[in-house]
């Protein structure tokens, strides 16, 4: 008898001994959101007003008829930033004094444009194109398009500093068989607001 309660009581212990080290469903993890995305470099989105300056390349299909100099003038436009990329549209008025023949300049380029790029840090990378108009002193004015690349970097939240090399064509100048293309390097310095 004294071997059978024994037997039992040695029994009930192990069993509640393995119950009560019997592993319990783990507790689950904490949901914790994932981090939200930080926009690469500052934000590009407002509007801008400064300056360009550098050296236009202009030539024709009638030999003898091209040019070189000095082009400049003043930009302002509005950018909008979209976290990575950013858009915007602009206005460019630059003066020249170029000869392209004995008796005829370039006096200015007047350019509406649109642009898009992608920040890399402080930095934004972009393509641009538009409507450009060119006025020369004895040959009129004639209307065209142009397309570019450029780079600008935000040297402080308040002004950048970038270049731009853009491809300008006017086919018939002010009807005339006169073709024009010029090709435009220049630097560009803005107040940003």
């Amino acid at each position: 008898m004294k071997y059978i309660f024994a037997t039992t009581a040695a029994a009930a212990l192990m069993s509640q001994a393995a119950f009560a080290g019997s592993p319990a469903a783990p507790a689950p993890d904490p949901i914790v959101p994932a981090p939200a995305i930080a926009p690469a470099g500052p934000d590009w989105t407002g509007f801008y007003l400064g300056g360009q300056a550098g050296y236009a390349d202009i030539d024709t299909n009638v030999p003898g008829v091209s040019g070189d100099g000095f082009i400049g003038g003043i930009i302002a436009g509005y950018d909008y930033d979209f976290g990575n990329a950013v858009v915007g549209a602009g206005l460019d008025y630059d003066f020249s004094d170029i000869t392209i023949t004995p008796g005829t300049t370039v006096d200015n380029v007047f350019r509406v444009k649109l642009r898009g790029g992608y920040k890399f840090g402080d930095g934004l990378a972009y393509a641009t194109g538009g409507y450009a108009q060119a006025d020369t002193n004895t040959l009129g004015s004639e209307d065209g398009y142009f397309v570019g690349l450029g780079y600008e970097h935000l040297l402080t939240e308040q002004f950048s500093l970038g270049a731009e090399v853009l491809y300008h064509e006017f086919d018939n100048y002010n009807g005339t068989p006169i073709d024009v293309e010029a090709t435009t390097v220049q630097v560009r310095g803005a107040f940003r607001f």
